[in-house]
């Protein structure tokens, strides 16, 4: 079995206004919503509409051997229901075909899995659910933000019961091995790794409308030719893009919804390649070795690592600082500082504060809405400080109520305890008739039995009793000894 397997990312950042240092602790709206609809809008447009429509053309000419995959974060879930809920139809409509895939992600495609704690789990779950919600499936395969991958990290997954994960093909993992294979991760051999064969898939992604490319134009008989010069024994391709790719990044002049059209007739005919989702991957090809990834891998820029979002100390120091509130955000039942928290947590933030001017410079400005990485920062933090503000204000009022609660149910049981003194000192004593003990049971005395008290009586009971042929009556006399007057 020779197969390709076509993965898409699809994402969209709540982005936020200019937040300035007096708006800290007057305005706690955080959002630019035009910004956020107008892209949104835009996008839709050129990108996920059109070419959603082509994938479903694609799909139905071909009787469902052309199948590809998506991971959806949350947050853009969240932006077609409220800018375009076209969009989310139209990916309906490709989940209704049975032919494509969708994948679990982080729900706010942030950067929760490189720290310790719930909040990566928390995520995960919800976005799954988020999955089942909309496209009646719970997926098992796993993507994380940005490919970000680690062994430990993929431990995580492996326990929340996930069969496969989606991560780059870096060569300083790999060495001299293809990522052309199927792996597995080195904790737990159960979960599976499909490796992105990065050549392949950038040549589409960033190279296909680069004009001093050495290979440019890219056509569909082209690609299918590089295609089949891989080894017969390498058994699948990863191709792993943003959607984005297709009218956004390449604009449709560029020829790239042309070369997606051509694409699976030129496999079909002239390769002996077919398509495959992620977990027809997984369960259809053997595991050849497992990828040793100590330190966590990405998909960005050429290092392959995480200098992209963490590479400076800014970016650091806000992602410290925003991991830290994460126990106190869900110490208080407040559904607006959640999603805030949510929104604050998106990696797209990280990645406006990036300073990699060289080799990945062009591509990180591309994406930038800021002037400066450090206007980026500025603006992160004034917002990140009112945040915090509005949390302890919160967690204040959450501890304030508990307090007062728990005065309450104090005082109800106060209240309760002086109304059953008062019944008790209304009433009048109750005499409770002696009666003769069964020869099987201790005579009670006055004050209840104590411990090592029955061979006690037992003794006093013998030694009490008169040769007169008739038995002493322990009940008539008195615990000292005495007899009882009867009173």
């Amino acid at each position: 079995m020779r197969t390709i397997c076509m993965y898409f990312q699809v994402h969209q950042p709540f982005r936020f206004r200019r937040y300035r240092f007096f708006d800290i602790g007057n305005d706690h709206y955080y959002y630019d919503d035009y910004s956020n609809e107008t892209i949104l809008q835009k996008v839709a447009e050129k990108c996920y509409l059109p070419a959603n429509e082509m994938m479903l053309e694609l799909i139905e000419k071909h009787q469902g051997k052309f199948r590809v995959a998506y991971s959806m974060s949350g947050i853009a879930v969240e932006q077609f229901k409220l800018y375009a809920p076209e969009v989310l139809e139209s990916f309906k409509r490709l989940a209704d075909t049975g032919h494509v895939e969708f994948l679990s992600e982080t729900y706010s495609h942030s950067l929760a899995s490189l720290k310790d704690g719930g909040e990566f789990e928390r995520q995960v779950k919800a976005h799954r659910e988020l999955m089942r919600e909309h496209f009646g499936k719970a997926p098992k395969v796993f993507r994380n933000t940005e490919l970000i991958y680690s062994d430990d990290i993929g431990a995580r997954v492996a326990k929340m019961g996930y069969k496969a994960m989606l991560t780059e093909g870096a060569k300083h993992v790999l060495g001299w091995k293809s990522p052309n294979y199927l792996y597995c991760n080195a904790l737990n051999p159960k979960l599976k790794l499909l490796l992105k064969n990065f050549k392949l898939s950038d040549d589409i992604a960033f190279r296909f409308s680069n004009k001093g490319w050495s290979e440019y134009p890219l056509t569909a008989e082209k690609y299918v030719e590089w295609l089949n010069r891989i080894p017969k024994k390498e058994e699948v391709v990863n191709l792993f893009l943003d959607y984005e790719t297709f009218g956004e990044h390449q604009w449709k002049e560029t020829g790239i919804f042309d070369f997606l059209k051509a694409l699976p007739d030129m496999v079909f005919k002239h390769s002996p390649f077919t398509f495959s989702t992620p977990s027809e991957v997984a369960d259809n090809l053997q595991v050849i070795a497992a990828a040793n990834v100590p330190h966590a891998i990405s998909w960005a820029d050429e290092e392959r690592d995480l200098t992209a979002w963490l590479g400076n100390e800014m970016q650091q120091e806000a992602f410290n600082k925003l991991y830290s509130l994460c126990d106190k955000v869900y110490s208080v039942e407040d559904p607006a500082i959640r999603q805030d928290y949510a929104y604050l947590q998106v990696s797209d933030h990280f990645y406006y504060m990036s300073t990699k001017f060289f080799s990945d410079g062009e591509v990180h400005s591309y994406f930038n809405p800021f002037d400066t990485p450090y206007e980026a920062f500025i603006n992160y933090m004034n917002i990140l400080g009112d945040f915090e503000i509005r949390l302890n204000a919160a967690l204040k009022t959450h501890v304030d109520d508990q307090v007062a609660r728990l005065s309450k149910i104090i005082q109800e049981k106060e209240d309760q305890l002086k109304r059953l003194e008062k019944q008790l000192a209304g009433k009048k004593p109750v005499r409770i008739a002696s009666r003769k003990p069964s020869a099987a049971k201790v005579p009670i005395r006055a004050g209840g039995v104590e411990a090592g008290d029955a061979p006690q009586r037992k003794k006093a009971a013998s030694t009490g009793t008169r040769k007169t042929g008739k038995k002493s009556n322990p009940a008539k006399k008195s615990p000292s000894g005495k007899k009882s007057s009867g009173k």
